[in-house]
């Protein structure tokens, strides 16, 4: 496997089969040394808005946390950039370590892509020469694809000693989805406009809302996120 800078290809929803087996095989031949767990915040109805959104940087923060809930971690502006990029770098670096391992462990083919999205590293599991990523690893509406995320995270962190926010995708899953969502996003803004009144998304996941959030302000709107984890969902408004 290499690491490149190549985005992923559009997921095919073709392999369900759980990866139980060989994560657990993973962990055992000793690839998953995770660091100690991050804290939730408590569940409940939280909000937030579109404006938070702009702020924001942890759009997939665990369940029940709120959307600005990372914003500490973001340094100010011409602040530590440098060693901040060089955080970043070295998170992905880590990152890619553990997935090459991982995936050698299972059998899997996928070459790694390791690159640095705003405030956070990125690392993109895509189909390589050898053979196509198992969808598998994205699994039922991307729940293996979060799992692995945290996995992959937690090893950052026991390596770094840093909490890590880094995003994980596999087979463009998730940059699908961002096109999907800004589609449905625009979507819902036109009816607000024409109709002035508000109107209610379905649940998403916090990465999922942070992208509705954006386009909303960018068209704008006012958004706020409602309901409580996993049931939490926004709702787009004239003002």
């Amino acid at each position: 496997m290499s690491e490149n800078t190549t985005e992923g290809t559009a997921p095919t929803a073709d392999e369900t089969t759980p990866l139980a087996a060989e994560l657990g095989a993973a962990e055992t031949a000793g690839a998953v040394t995770p660091g100690e767990a991050t804290t939730d915040t408590p569940g409940g109805v939280q909000h937030e808005t579109s404006a938070d959104a702009a702020n924001a940087t942890s759009d997939d923060a665990h369940a029940g946390a709120d959307q600005a809930g990372d914003e500490t971690d973001v340094p100010a502006a011409g602040q530590r950039r440098p060693a901040r990029r060089q955080q970043l770098e070295r998170e992905g670096e880590v990152a890619a370590d553990f997935l090459e391992t991982l995936l050698d462990i299972c059998d899997l083919d996928g070459d790694l892509d390791v690159d640095i999205d705003g405030d956070r590293a990125a690392v993109a599991i895509v189909d390589s020469e050898e053979g196509r990523v198992p969808r598998r690893l994205v699994g039922q509406d991307g729940q293996v694809l979060e799992a692995l995320q945290e996995l992959t995270r937690l090893a950052v962190q026991s390596e770094t000693g840093e909490r890590s926010r880094l995003m994980l995708d596999v087979a463009g899953h998730r940059a699908g989805r961002r096109a999907e969502l800004v589609r449905i996003a625009k979507e819902a803004i036109a009816t607000v406009q024409s109709s002035g009144e508000s109107t209610s998304l379905e649940p998403m996941s916090a990465f999922e809302r942070k992208v509705v959030h954006d386009e909303v302000l960018s068209a704008g709107l006012h958004s706020e996120s409602e309901g409580s984890e996993p049931r939490r969902y926004v709702v787009i408004t004239a003002s």
